[in-house]
């Protein structure tokens, strides 16, 4: 895929040499000098320009990518990104990142954006995967061996978000047949987090947290969808 990055500081580096080991092709734009160091990411195409500007996007030929990513520090500049992204050029997948909490509710489709994030794993989730109500995503391999695995690891940290129609929904957390070499360690309803006890109730809407064996994400989708 073609992948757009507003932000070239230490999480949009991050996110693009990630994206570039998998194979993608990446386009880093970033407006100030200062951060414009195309050493730092050999692999990226990179761009002095500001994401916040149509005419810039389209000297950047954003029409042509499958994704954008917001990834600067400042949430008003991934908004406006983002909407552009959207709106002016079509993308099917637009993620921005939040930098401060209290903005968490405006990072939302009317905005134009499909996935808000607040950390480069979870970047790299949303393009890999999609981090979506009604799919297993992966966020992290432990015991990774070489990149070419493609993020696959002795044990994979996952999660899930609940749809109103999971059977796990209405479940008590001890009632739950987890798969082998699985276990269900966080709970995240809104902004709280939870540590899961056997008499915890699982809602819609809840995100699940999941550490498992290679082989267990496609299991726990089984067991989280019913089908």
């Amino acid at each position: 895929m073609r992948i757009a990055i507003a932000g070239a500081g230490a999480v949009g580096r991050s996110v693009a040499q990630e994206l570039v080991d998998y194979g993608h092709k990446v386009l880093l734009i970033e407006k100030e000098y200062h951060r414009y160091e195309p050493a730092t990411v050999p692999g990226a195409e990179w761009f002095l320009a500001d994401a916040c500007e149509v005419s810039s996007l389209e000297e950047a030929e954003m029409h042509i990518c499958d994704v954008a990513i917001a990834a600067t520090g400042d949430d008003k500049a991934n908004l406006a990104m983002a909407l552009l992204a959207k709106s002016e050029f079509g993308i099917g997948r637009v993620v921005a990142r939040i930098n401060d909490a209290r903005n968490e509710w405006l990072f939302t489709d009317g905005w134009g954006i499909d996935v808000a994030v607040s950390t480069p794993v979870a970047m790299v989730a949303a393009v890999e995967g999609a981090i979506d109500v009604g799919h297993v995503v992966r966020l992290m391999a432990l015991g990774r061996g070489p990149r070419e695995l493609r993020g696959e690891g002795s044990a994979n940290v996952a999660s899930f978000t609940l749809p109103p129609g999971s059977p796990l929904v209405g479940r008590r957390v001890g009632e739950l047949a987890m798969p082998r070499d699985s276990a269900l360690v966080t709970v995240l309803r809104g902004n709280r987090l939870i540590v899961p006890e056997a008499t915890d109730v699982l809602r819609d809407g809840d995100e699940i947290l999941f550490v498992c064996g290679p082989d267990g994400e496609d299991r726990i989708e089984v067991m989280v969808t019913g089908r």
